[in-house]
């Protein structure tokens, strides 16, 4: 089994209100750049739940990943691959729309829709489903990368880049359209927490620029507020991005769980934390989209 590059849980809250200045600086502070080598098959995974454009918070912006690929492509990997797998319609449908084609064909990159074969099948440390199948990519690469904008959702109370990967990767081919219709929902929070056990996430990036707030996935209200954040360790990351929405990990049962199961840190005083202090930055974010400081974590 794949575990992440990094044992240390470095976390970077960036903010600009160029998404992609964001995110390179994040990705400065927390040194990315040492995850990937020239050995490595490096998987970006964005989210592309849907069909609908990056202006309304479901899915990535287009110049961020961009920025994303060109960072990787810059490592000189052995193999870089875009991979996503929509949930509620065919992947090709949600990178025409959101013009997610004219980034691949610009970069030049090998693109992997994961709702199709060829598969290979893995266990589950859960019961509903106890197993799944996973594009074969699952066995040839070397560097998983998350990127996903920050949501309030409506079942798994925030989605971040855990969920984002945990959803992405099982194929519709065998979970149905959308993936929810045949059980992956049903004990959804244990299934996140099984598939973060399997896909490990060596760098998270979580744009809130915009992030979706009211509800979500895809029925919120989208709000810009410049806040990026980047890290080693994906439930760190969502940590971090659930303080922004008001939940501590207690409050998001994958987070709860996988923090207790060691797969990844919850604990904010055991991360390594860069850039703009918490609290400061709880607050900024919640002016941006309430008009009112509010903080988890002040006194």
């Amino acid at each position: 089994m794949r575990t992440r590059k990094r044992v240390s849980s470095d976390v970077a809250i960036c903010r600009n209100d160029c998404e992609s200045s964001a995110i390179l600086e994040g990705l400065d502070l927390i040194k990315a750049d040492s995850l990937i080598s020239e050995h490595d098959v490096v998987v970006i995974t964005p989210n592309w739940v849907k069909k609908s454009r990056p202006e309304e918070g479901i899915v990535v912006g287009n110049e961020s990943l961009k920025t994303v690929i060109e960072y990787v492509k810059a490592k000189n990997p052995a193999r870089l691959v875009v991979a996503s797998g929509s949930g509620g319609n065919e992947t090709l449908d949600s990178i025409n729309e959101g013009s997610f084609d004219k980034v691949l064909e610009k970069e030049g990159v090998e693109f992997i829709d994961l709702n199709y074969g060829p598969f290979v099948t893995v266990r589950l440390n859960h019961d509903k489903p106890e197993i799944t199948s996973l594009n074969k990519i699952f066995e040839q690469m070397t560097c998983l990368i998350s990127f996903t904008q920050l949501k309030i959702h409506e079942e798994a109370t925030i989605s971040g880049t855990i969920k984002n990967i945990a959803l992405s990767w099982p194929p519709a081919e065998e979970h149905g359209f959308p993936k929810k219709s045949k059980g992956i929902h049903d004990k959804l929070h244990g299934f996140i927490v099984a598939m973060s056990e399997i896909l490990p996430v060596d760098l998270a990036i979580l744009s809130a620029s915009p992030a979706m707030i009211g509800t979500g996935p895809s029925k919120g209200i989208p709000k810009h507020t410049g806040f990026v954040i980047t890290g080693t360790d994906a439930f760190s990351v969502d940590t971090v991005g659930a303080r922004f929405m008001g939940f501590k990990p207690q409050a998001v049962n994958y987070l709860y769980e996988g923090g207790n199961r060691g797969i990844g840190q919850t604990d904010i005083l055991k991360m390594n934390l860069y850039g703009i202090p918490l609290i400061q930055a709880e607050k900024e974010f919640s002016t941006a989209v309430y008009g009112e400081e509010v903080s988890v974590d002040a006194d």
